[in-house]
């Protein structure tokens, strides 16, 4: 008997968190904005990527260290629209100048919450490139995790001061 008990006070728990597990990584929450921008897709990408300059005009990502190269870890400060603050140390997965720049952050271990972060630049026609920044969420807690995943404003108003900072060069 009592070993049954200790079995079941085992197993619940561990069932919960792989049903918790598979249902984030089947049903990812994705969030993304775009803006168009009138300036070239280096002048973009050298503006996403300078990551030094970020304090001086990044509403979203207020402080960025490192490096944008693959394999690279940054270390980098969010303020949410309440104003609140995040400090995460994601690696670089992708750094194609002109094109794109990716990262991947965790929530203390891989498959707790996973966010893929990226900026993808692309030609949008007469001197114009499209910006799209954007996250996949995966992981056991993404399920639960609700409208605090939900960072659109936040990815809005950094594409709009990306967009005004290229467009004053």
């Amino acid at each position: 008997m009592i070993r049954r008990v200790v079995v079941t006070a085992v197993a619940v728990p561990i069932a919960a968190a792989g049903g918790l597990l598979a249902w984030g990584e089947l049903d990812p929450h994705e969030v993304s904005a775009t803006v168009e921008i009138s300036a070239s897709a280096d002048e973009v990408y050298g503006i996403v990527a300078d990551f030094r300059r970020y304090p001086q005009w990044n509403p979203f990502i207020v402080k960025a260290e490192g490096e944008p190269r693959k394999g690279a870890r940054l270390h980098n400060v969010l303020r949410d629209s309440d104003g609140g603050t995040m400090a995460f140390s994601p690696k670089v997965l992708k750094a194609e100048p002109g094109r794109e720049l990716r990262w991947i952050g965790r929530m203390w271990m891989p498959g707790i919450v996973d966010g893929e972060h990226y900026f993808r630049i692309e030609p949008a026609g007469n001197g114009r490139v499209r910006l799209t920044q954007g996250e996949r969420f995966s992981g056991a807690l993404v399920p639960v995790a609700g409208g605090q995943l939900d960072m659109a404003d936040e990815f809005a108003a950094m594409n709009a001061a990306v967009k005004a900072r290229a467009e004053a060069a």
